[in-house]
């Protein structure tokens, strides 16, 4: 399993692999085709009332990546989903957040790395 992140804005890339979106609304202005997600993780993005709380404030990342783990670890069907949909090749997890480095893509490829099975 190799995990990426990028902006669902940017133009696809074969390099790529399998694009999953992983935000729970779906990015303004980008219609589906351009977008070309080969899957829709809503069920695994952080809940509206977290997301609404963290706002991309730096100053609340740790929190909010601890917050978000709390989220995922009560969800053990959507991360199963998840895991099957990106199986063994690259996969890129798509994001609409401006913020590059502290957004829920970020936090959940840590979360995924740190409990890779085998």
């Amino acid at each position: 399993m190799r995990l990426e992140t990028k902006r669902v804005y940017e133009e696809a890339a074969r390099s790529d692999g399998k694009r999953i979106l992983i935000d729970r609304l779906w990015p303004r202005g980008r219609s589906k085709e351009a977008a070309r997600v080969d899957f829709w993780a809503k069920a695994i993005a952080p809940s509206n009332e977290l997301r609404q709380w963290y706002q991309h404030d730096h100053a609340k990342w740790d929190e909010f990546r601890a917050r978000y783990f709390a989220e995922l670890d009560a969800n053990p069907e959507g991360v199963a989903a998840l895991r099957a949909e990106i199986g063994s090749g690259t996969t890129t997890l798509l994001f609409g957040s401006k913020e590059e480095r502290f957004n829920n893509a970020a936090a959940l490829c840590e979360y995924l790395e740190a409990r890779a099975e085998g």
